[in-house]
């Protein structure tokens, strides 16, 4: 069956609360609340990155603690991630959302007031725990409020992600000179942004108060999720996929920069390749809608990331810009994944407990990753099996993505059963 004309009617227990009757001026202001969210699910992590030296130098932060910051937002989508969909249950998805932006505001807020390493890693952690419930939730509103519009909301989602996480990364120390040089100052500035967000998601949730009833319903169906194979499958792909994204944004500037690359163009490169996923990400998921099965998709992004990572092992000084925009190309196997997520269930529970499991299960076989590649490179002082191992990775990558991207729902392979009281 095909999806192209959209999700398959969801049964009457679980349907969308008179979605379609929705004033048009509340579709805009909700799909504008959830690109302003997807801007703010990031900055947290890729406005540290350019300041943590400072930060270290300023908090007396050891560089095994340095080193951890690197495993925290995998490991805090996977273990808050898990907790949204029961959230989600008790108090709608959009004040569930909307608690996630606040955390996100207070944690990157408060951390730039942060006076030692413990407060700091908590306050950081504290938002992540934010953007691990937003991570899981924004599908299901997107399969809630715009069932007929999956793949134009995931791609719009999906490019305000890019964009949110190329600004925060250029943009951080340009900010942080002009507001005096301060790590504090640089860091606090996204908390503005979060606080944006916050007022808006706040403002929907007091306008349309889902709790109860919604809650009610989403009782009503409860998945086995954990014996469907398409879940496992989305697991995988996305933790494979999220191995690579995570290693290549943290050492791509280093790969071209031991190819003789000067620093700023490295920066440049780097910046490059989120660059090419802006465009990508939204055109993307509008396609694999409209085709209903999305193997092609999962094999050609693969085959991008294979030439890219053997263009950089071989030649990264010639043709940088090419690596560059075919890895850009092959990380939008993220708003892919997104998308199939709305598309493998039928409803918005389904999505919701599709999500979490997905996610949290994918960003917990991601935390190794980017440790094991630079281990290699330590142990080798080349780049050969750090790219070749990336490179490798792709093959199951494309393998688990193309069992995930059949047409079906996760509802035909495990049977609902009431859940708890």
């Amino acid at each position: 069956m095909s999806t192209a004309a959209g999700p398959a009617a969801p049964t009457r227990a679980e349907a969308p609360p008179s979605a379609p009757a929705r004033p048009r001026p509340a579709a805009w202001l909700l799909a504008a609340a959830v690109a302003l969210a997807a801007v703010n699910l990031r900055p947290v992590v890729t406005s540290l990155g350019p300041l943590l030296d400072d930060v270290r130098a300023d908090l007396g932060m050891s560089a095994g603690v340095a080193g951890l910051l690197t495993a925290v937002p995998p490991l805090c989508f996977a273990v808050f991630g898990l907790a949204a969909p029961g959230l989600a249950r008790r108090i709608g998805p959009i004040a569930a959302i909307a608690a996630g932006i606040g955390a996100v505001t207070v944690g990157v807020a408060a951390r730039a007031f942060a006076g030692g390493t413990a407060a700091f890693l908590l306050l950081t952690a504290l938002a992540l725990a934010g953007v691990a419930l937003a991570n899981v939730l924004l599908p299901v509103v997107i399969k809630r409020y715009f069932p007929d519009r999956v793949g134009p909301m995931i791609g719009l989602y999906s490019m305000a992600l890019s964009v949110g996480t190329a600004v925060a990364a250029a943009a951080t120390v340009p900010l942080t000179g002009a507001l005096g040089g301060s790590w504090r100052a640089g860091l606090g500035l996204w908390s503005v942004l979060a606080a944006a967000a916050l007022a808006l998601w706040l403002a929907l949730a007091l306008r349309r108060r889902e709790g109860g009833e919604n809650a009610g319903r989403a009782r009503a169906r409860r998945l086995p999720i954990a014996r469907s194979g398409t879940a496992w499958a989305l697991a995988v792909f996305l933790g494979l996929q999220s191995t690579g994204a995570y290693a290549t944004m943290g050492w791509l500037p280093k790969i071209y920069q031991d190819a003789g690359v000067p620093d700023a163009t490295s920066g440049i490169l780097l910046a490059l390749v989120m660059a090419v996923s802006v465009p990508a990400s939204f055109v993307l998921p509008n396609l694999a809608v409209r085709r209903g099965d999305q193997r092609l998709f999962v094999v050609v992004l693969g085959l991008c990331g294979i030439a890219g990572y053997t263009g950089l092992a071989l030649a990264a000084g010639t043709a940088s810009w090419l690596w560059a925009c075919l890895i850009g190309l092959s990380m939008c196997a993220f708003p892919l994944a997104l998308t199939m997520i709305g598309l493998r269930a039928r409803t918005p529970g389904g999505v919701a407990q599709l999500s979490a499991f997905a996610q949290s299960v994918g960003y917990l076989i991601s935390i190794p990753g980017p440790i094991l590649v630079g281990g290699l490179y330590q142990a080798t002082g080349r780049w050969y099996l750090p790219l070749g191992l990336l490179g490798l990775l792709l093959l199951p990558q494309m393998l688990v993505g193309s069992r995930a991207g059949r047409d079906r729902h996760i509802e035909d392979e495990v049977p609902a059963v009431p859940a708890p009281a």
